[in-house]
């Protein structure tokens, strides 16, 4: 076991009499994290490099999700994008200068180095899962040929309990350039789709809903406003549940416009588009998302409530 993570393991287990008041514990294995509300899985965090016979290895992501009824909402290893994974976020494009370092959507000659993963107790009976991870690739070495950092990427993930029939996760995302001349950008063709990303099962009856309504799936990115709510029979045949993607005004490019799909892929809150950004080395370009899963169907007006909500967290 990583002497921090263990360090880091040692600090969550002194404060479980706290967290089993709140019901919400996190235990570790030698693949991640577990949380747990109560007896029910509430997500796991893959923290080792997992891979598909060798291929497409990955880290640093979130599957299983689980609904609140303990259904698996997210996919690992689809046969149709086995390089899709859970809950992600990865861009296609990575430059230094005019060198393209690797492609993390695709997950090619990229790798996520987790140097830390730690639980804390957060406000209001939440989990708090911080993380540092450095993004490395075997195109960028040093002059003995192992591989030098190219990002710094420190990302706090807060679980909250489960409330009205619904439960909040919270996102920041922190990405610091540890070379000059970085930058980042998504698909460099017309869907430019890249950034944050869920891999969620898609039942035939899926439904996407935004601020002014029902939203129809379309080859390029759709204009819906700044959360997207996903519809389907998750778990139940003869129950409705849902899945909200809410993006806070301080993420760069709000309101995001959305990749969305009906079947074989993914969702996406695109930012940048197929113009790769500038990743500065002395100020971290930050993204912050909240997923809510939520039991049955939710009026516009609670959606738009609960992105009011979201929105006043600072």
């Amino acid at each position: 076991m990583n002497a921090l993570f263990a360090t880091s393991f040692t600090c969550l287990l002194s404060m479980m009499p706290a967290l089993s008041e709140t019901r919400l514990t996190a235990t570790e294995n030698k693949e991640g994290i577990l949380v747990r509300e109560g007896d029910a899985p509430v997500l796991f965090y893959q923290r080792k490099t997992k891979s598909l016979d060798g291929k497409y290895a990955r880290a640093h992501y979130i599957h299983p999700l689980y609904d609140l009824d303990g259904h698996i909402l997210t996919e690992d290893f689809p046969q149709d994008h086995l390089h899709h994974r859970g809950i992600f976020w990865a861009w296609h494009q990575v430059w230094i200068g005019n060198q393209k370092i690797g492609d993390p959507w695709s997950i090619e000659n990229f790798h996520w180095n987790v140097r830390e993963a730690m639980v804390e107790q957060g406000n209001s009976g939440s989990l708090v899962l911080k993380t540092q991870i450095f993004w490395e690739s075997p195109l960028w070495v040093d002059k003995d040929s192992q591989l030098k950092p190219l990002v710094k990427e420190d990302t706090t993930i807060e679980i909250y309990p489960t409330t009205e029939s619904r439960r909040a996760i919270d996102f920041i995302i922190r990405l610091q350039a540890l070379e000059p001349a970085m930058r980042i950008g998504g698909s460099e063709d017309i869907k430019g789709y890249g950034g944050f990303s869920t891999r969620i099962r898609l039942p035939k009856n899926i439904a996407f809903f935004g601020k002014h309504g029902m939203v129809t799936p379309q080859n390029t990115p759709v204009i819906a406003g700044s959360w997207l709510d996903m519809l389907a029979s998750f778990g139940s045949r003869s129950r409705i549940d849902g899945l909200s993607l809410h993006c806070h005004p301080t993420t760069p490019g709000y309101p995001q416009p959305w990749i969305i799909r009906s079947s074989g892929s993914m969702q996406n809150a695109v930012f940048p588009g197929n113009i790769a950004v500038p990743l500065k080395q002395d100020q971290p370009l930050i993204f912050r998302y909240r997923l809510v899963i939520h039991r049955g169907r939710r009026s516009v007006q609670q959606l738009e409530s609960w992105q009011q909500d979201y929105e006043k967290i600072r």
